[in-house]
């Protein structure tokens, strides 16, 4: 992989200098290792490289609008400024968190004044998600007739986020996270900058690059903290995690993080592993989730995936639920977790779930069609002479307390909704189904 926060031609310094003092001003490590080239670029081969996305699109000397969307400290922002410098044109920064509309209509005029000029424009909207439907409208009629080539940048998902007519006009590239080789090379490169190796252990080397999670932005800032502490030995695992705080997992309890992690979560309970269940689970509590939210959901796992073949296993979550509403933070957190081992480990079976399911179809399809006059109660004369209730067989009366009546609509062929699976209780449920099954077809005989 290339690197993402490479040296830039003309060494750190901007040559930029103070009044003050007459030297150059100071610039953070991220900022002097920025890359200066779309190569040096670390992480995002499948966009960049020869056959890539992007690379496709500046071999043929065309670039369209784009949404860059992933985690912070990618490159999101390099990687547009540099997409200028290589098409030649003007580049154009703003943040949705600070701009309106006047400010957008400012900056569309001039890109129309450098267009007369022979000059195009690539607007780069850092945080474009915030941008209402109004103001992404905006964008559209500049990026129809080229006035601007937009570049959004955007850490949620931009099908929930972003209109469909800018979605229809724009390509989204997936941006990911650093992998731990990709931050390892940075971190190398900061070294070289700084002029000395980090005083820390491997261990520690290694606790430093978890601490980023993937953000490389991060991790410089980080490498800039420790790089400064005067120590007299290389500091093990334990001192780094005491002098410096680990950077706050990414996680939205109302976005994209929060959808992927619960859907993760529910995937692991119904492929019955408890242990990767447990560590979403915590990865949600960890993010600041709402028990209470997870309790609900882990309740609806009970009742969809393990349903009657483990008829104990919804009471066992209620029971959980009512645990954490009694010990509250962090206590009965723990009953959450009993209950998703739980359920992680029960037989599994949706038979339940896919009747209901088919019932609820069937009966949106049938209409208003009235249960059989032989069912019906009849609390009044007129309704006992219309037949309500005429030849009702009590089954409490009937052999075996079964009579086999048909309570279905007259005229509608019996359709079959449950079809129990032959684990956990559901095996014995499957047998009465069979028992009643045949009872039935008997007892209708007998009728007939």
């Amino acid at each position: 992989m290339s690197d993402l926060f490479s040296h830039g031609p003309g060494g750190t310094e901007t040559g930029q200098e103070t009044a003050q003092t007459g030297r150059s001003a100071p610039r953070p490590l991220a900022d002097r290792l920025r890359p200066a080239h779309l190569s040096e670029v670390i992480g995002q081969d499948h966009l960049l490289g020869p056959d890539g996305p992007l690379g496709t699109m500046l071999a043929g000397g065309q670039l369209g609008s784009l949404i860059l969307w992933g985690p912070p400290g990618v490159g999101k922002t390099t990687i547009a400024r540099l997409l200028a410098d290589e098409t030649d044109l003007s580049f154009v920064q703003i943040s949705a968190i600070f701009s309106g509309v006047p400010e957008l209509r400012k900056v569309f005029d001039a890109a129309k004044a450098r267009r007369t000029n022979g000059r195009g424009t690539l607007l780069f909207v850092d945080e474009i998600h915030r941008f209402n439907k109004a103001q992404q409208d905006s964008f559209l009629p500049h990026m129809e007739d080229g006035t601007i080539v937009l570049v959004g940048a955007t850490t949620e998902n931009p099908s929930f986020e972003l209109n469909a007519a800018v979605m229809s006009r724009a390509q989204v590239l997936v941006l990911e996270r650093l992998d731990d080789a990709a931050l390892e090379r940075l971190a190398l490169r900061a070294e070289e900058e700084i002029g000395h190796p980090l005083p820390l252990t491997d261990e520690a080397r290694a606790q430093l690059l978890a601490m980023s999670d993937g953000d490389g932005r991060a991790l410089l800032n980080m490498i800039e903290q420790v790089a400064g502490w005067r120590v007299d030995a290389p500091l093990d695992a334990t001192k780094l995690s005491a002098r410096l705080t680990r950077r706050a997992a990414q996680y939205d309890k109302s976005g994209e993080y929060h959808y992927n992690l619960i859907s993760a979560l529910h995937k692991s309970v119904r492929g019955s592993d408890p242990d990767a269940a447990l560590y979403w689970l915590a990865r949600m509590l960890k993010g600041g989730e709402d028990p209470r939210y997870l309790a609900r959901r882990i309740t609806r796992m009970a009742v969809e995936d393990i349903g009657l073949a483990d008829p104990q296993a919804q009471a066992f979550c209620l029971g959980a639920w009512e645990t954490y509403e009694r010990l509250g933070s962090p206590e009965g957190e723990l009953a959450l977790g009993q209950a998703i081992v739980y359920l992680a480990l029960a037989p599994k079976s949706n038979a339940g779930y896919a009747a209901f399911k088919a019932a609820m179809r069937l009966a949106g399809e049938s209409g208003s069609e009235p249960p059989p006059k032989i069912i019906r109660n009849a609390p009044t004369k007129m309704m006992r002479d219309q037949g309500y209730g005429q030849g009702y067989a009590y089954d409490h009366d009937a052999e075996d307390a079964f009579s086999g009546q048909n309570y279905f609509p007259d005229g509608m062929e019996r359709p079959g909704f449950y079809d129990p699976v032959d684990r956990g209780f559901e095996r014995d449920l499957a047998k009465r189904m069979d028992y009643f099954g045949k009872l039935r077809a008997k007892r209708q005989g007998e009728s007939g």
